[in-house]
């Protein structure tokens, strides 16, 4: 979030919930994979179909005072509207097609936005991990349980009532060390693809994913 320019939770989480929405464009187009992200001054729509190896690049200036969130929706909206004006008049997808594309800036692929990274998280414990102050790199190695024991006595040692701690605060930590236990017998890990500074969009499983954290 620090490195990101959202307001609050509130505004990343609508965000994600329009992009998602709005995939209908996407999906019309053929997309292959896309990407948004913006500044303080533009939004950014990088869209890669699957028939070509030019990137299309829709850049909107923002307006001021507005959200990413709804300088997006005025930019899926503007280009929804291309496509059904032109689907309607011909009834070729194609054109459609073509005339929201041809609105786009065109760069080689090699000078854009390089193929998707792809890293792996541990599943239902980033609260736990939160609580004992580790981090997902400390449950990719061999020595996860010892790491996990090790939280936890630091942690513990810092909390516990006897030493003037917060019961509360100690019963919170025990509980997240007993899931971390459990979950490093048997670990579970997802892997994300997406890009560090960018919404990604994958045309295989028409959804967006936040950015990848550094």
């Amino acid at each position: 979030m620090k490195n990101r320019r959202y307001c609050s939770l509130e505004c990343r989480q609508r965000l994600k919930s329009q992009l998602n929405i709005r995939t209908g464009l996407l999906k019309a187009l053929n997309a292959r994979y896309a990407t948004f992200y913006f500044n303080s001054s533009e939004i950014i729509l990088d869209i890669l179909t699957r028939d070509s190896m030019d990137i299309c690049s829709f850049i909107f200036p923002r307006v001021p005072g507005k959200k990413p969130v709804d300088d997006f929706i005025r930019l899926s909206t503007h280009l929804g509207k291309a496509w059904w004006s032109e689907k309607r008049r011909t009834d070729k997808r194609y054109l459609a097609n073509r005339v929201v594309l041809d609105k786009a800036g065109k760069r080689s692929q090699e000078r854009g936005i390089p193929f998707p990274g792809e890293i792996t998280a541990p599943v239902h414990v980033k609260n736990d991990l939160i609580c004992l102050r580790l981090s997902r790199g400390d449950l990719e190695s061999s020595h996860a349980p010892a790491q996990i024991k090790s939280a936890y006595r630091r942690m513990a040692k810092q909390h516990h009532p006897d030493q003037g701690g917060d019961s509360v605060k100690f019963r919170k930590i025990h509980e997240a060390y007993q899931r971390l236990v459990e979950w490093s017998k048997t670990p579970v890990f997802i892997k994300r693809r997406g890009f560090v500074d960018k919404w990604f969009y994958d045309g295989n499983r028409n959804k967006w994913v936040q950015p990848l954290p550094k």
